[in-house]
């Protein structure tokens, strides 16, 4: 089992930065692949990003891809999502999620913990 909070969320204009984290508690950390999802209103949550358990393998979403970068500190027991260019359809409510295996995946039902979610809201 593992506890998973995310924080970092907040109003910032179209064009600035975020850095989300998300600290783990309960198990061994450097056992899960920890992933970013995301889910605006209306719509699925969708897939953001994704960091292997030592943080050698990362993927991303095309809609993310050269904006974020996605990092973790296995000693902290956190994952990190920076945000750098953010645009207003980035707006959404952003989970981390772990994954107890040696995949990456990056669908939703691969997950087996997920946090409680933080607020990005991107004003134009």
């Amino acid at each position: 089992q593992v506890q998973l909070v995310e924080s970092g969320g907040r109003l910032v204009q179209a064009g600035g930065s975020l850095r989300l984290s998300c600290a783990a508690s309960g198990r061994t950390f450097s056992i899960y692949s920890m992933g970013w999802f995301r889910q605006a209103p209306g719509k699925e949550r969708e897939f953001v990003s994704v960091i292997s358990r030592s943080g050698g393998s990362t993927y991303f979403s095309d809609s993310v891809k050269g904006r974020f970068t996605i990092s973790r500190d296995n000693a902290k027991n956190t994952v990190y999502l920076q945000m750098n260019s953010l645009k207003p359809e980035d707006t959404a409510v952003y989970y981390c999620a772990a994954n107890a295996g040696l995949s990456v995946p990056t669908t939703a039902d691969r997950y087996n913990y997920w946090g409680q979610g933080t607020q990005v809201t991107v004003s134009s």
